[in-house]
């Protein structure tokens, strides 16, 4: 009986069923995407972090930032034997130094042991992160009267004397910089080796300690037409190449031009037993607080940072979407979710005005209360499983839509001395701070919870306009029953 006057009703008022079921459509379809869109941008920001961050880093403790005038960069130095003179007096030189990052200041590589130490740490690697600078280029002959043959040649981030321009005294100059990491090459589960994948040749190895080889960044690598056998110099030595690397993100780059054993960077730069950023993997989530806490009390020089305060540095598109979203977005559903239920209510109230002669009858003929209250309700709880399915009909279609698309945002992440990156993307010789560009296809992944979750939006929503219908229903008094019967 229920069924067949469910059925019955429905079917003689297609118009109201189609405009309360399309409502609640649209705010359904809105709340899938918003939540599929929330998730991509979440996992887009992930990708632009992993890149200096690494996969599977909950924290990072790095060395405060430099002072002004601190970490200057290298100065060249050339006696009166180096290089090749011209007939004209002119010194053609070429001279290669690898130095501390400029800008960034360090911790000493006890601070690895520390971290390791801490209680709700799992996994901890060190990084050092370099900058080499190669001069080539021809120097001006000195003056007669000097009492020193030595010339120098302008430190990273200085200006020329005379003026710059690439030449400085009559010479002319290049100044090639190129990003170094140097890693631990035991930790493949966190840190910087942890978001990269060897492409050609092989990673990075314990038994490397100490040697010179490396690994390159596949887009220095073809940029330079470099491969797996050849080799690059780096401080004035040569380093094998052994292995070429990518992100494992997709379209993110990874942390470092050169990736290089830490040991042996720390002697090449003349750094000394020291690393520029610890990486630390927290036992669980959950832990992250406290093991912040901890390591700010141990290493109170330190800066400790976490992964949400890396993200406050992310920029670009990316933010501007990230923001539209959570604010817009978010607000947006919630408005068309409320009218949505509320056309269903209006709809709901105005069909029960109009059958008030039909109610009548049926309360006449011994229908209770509840019964038409049942009734009521139930028809509103179809529509809104009719809107239900038809809004995540939609919803799926619109995210399977952008991942089609595959819009791209472009992401900037600033990696200053006291932030966590590693030095990738320094842009130069002249940057006085690392940031790390890339451009990050957006998607929209579907989770069945937010869908459960639509759907039971949607009978809650008809459940409410169902309510209040039945319960103007259930007001009418038998004598209004027969006044609308006779």
């Amino acid at each position: 009986m229920f069924g067949t006057y469910l059925r019955r009703e429905l079917a003689g008022r297609k118009r109201q069923t189609m405009i309360v079921a399309s409502g609640l459509a649209v705010a359904i379809a809105l709340v899938i995407i918003v939540n599929a869109l929330s998730a991509g941008v979440r996992d887009a920001q992930n990708a632009a972090l992993e890149s200096v961050y690494g996969v599977g880093t909950d924290l990072t403790v790095s060395g405060a930032a430099a002072e002004p005038g601190e970490g200057r960069g290298q100065r060249f130095e050339f006696g009166e034997d180096d290089g090749e003179t011209a007939e004209d007096g002119t010194t053609q030189v070429s001279q290669s130094r690898l130095a501390v990052e400029m800008g960034r200041s360090t911790l000493a590589s006890s601070a690895v042991e520390t971290a390791a130490g801490t209680e709700g740490v799992s996994a901890v690697s060190g990084a050092l992160a370099l900058t080499n600078i190669t001069f080539d280029g021809e120097l001006p002959s000195a003056p007669e009267d000097a009492g020193d043959a030595t010339q120098a040649a302008p430190a990273e981030g200085e200006a020329p004397p005379g003026g710059g321009g690439g030449g400085f005294g009559g010479g002319a100059f290049d100044l090639d910089s190129i990003s170094v990491l140097g890693v631990d090459d035991a930790a493949t589960t966190v840190g910087p080796l942890s978001s990269v994948e060897v492409s050609d040749g092989r990673a990075l190895e314990a038994s490397d300690a100490g040697a010179a080889v490396a690994v390159v960044d596949a887009t220095y690598a073809s940029t330079n037409e470099l491969a797996v056998g050849d080799a690059v110099e780096l401080g004035g030595e040569e380093f094998e190449i052994v292995g070429i690397a990518a992100s494992a993100t997709d379209s993110a780059d990874t942390a470092a031009d050169v990736f290089i054993p830490i040991d042996i960077a720390q002697e090449l730069s003349g750094a000394g037993d020291v690393v520029s950023t610890v990486y630390v993997q927290a036992v669980s989530a959950g832990d992250i607080a406290a093991v912040q806490a901890a390591l700010e009390e141990e290493l109170p020089e330190a800066t400790v940072s976490s992964q949400s305060d890396l993200a406050s540095t992310v920029s670009g598109s990316l933010s501007s979407a990230s923001s539209l979203i959570s604010s817009l977005g978010t607000w947006l559903s919630v408005i068309v979710l409320a009218v949505a239920v509320l056309l269903a209510v209006l709809f709901t109230l105005s069909g029960v005005s109009r059958r008030t002669r039909e109610f009548g009858t049926l309360k006449a003929i011994g229908w209770t209360n509840a019964r038409v209250v049942r009734q009521v309700a139930g028809e509103s709880v179809v529509q809104g499983l009719i809107g239900g399915a038809a809004g995540v009909a939609l919803g799926v279609i619109g995210a399977v839509i952008i991942d089609l698309v595959r819009p791209t945002i472009s992401t900037s992440s600033a990696a200053t001395a006291a932030g966590p990156g590693a030095g990738g993307g320094m842009g130069g010789p002249f940057g006085a701070m690392a940031e790390t560009a890339s451009d990050i296809a957006l998607t929209a992944p579907l989770d069945a919870v937010v869908i459960i979750a639509a759907v039971a939006l949607a009978v809650a929503g008809g459940l409410v306009a169902g309510a209040i219908g039945g319960w103007r229903a259930a007001r009418l008094s038998p004598a209004e029953a027969l006044r609308s019967v006779g």
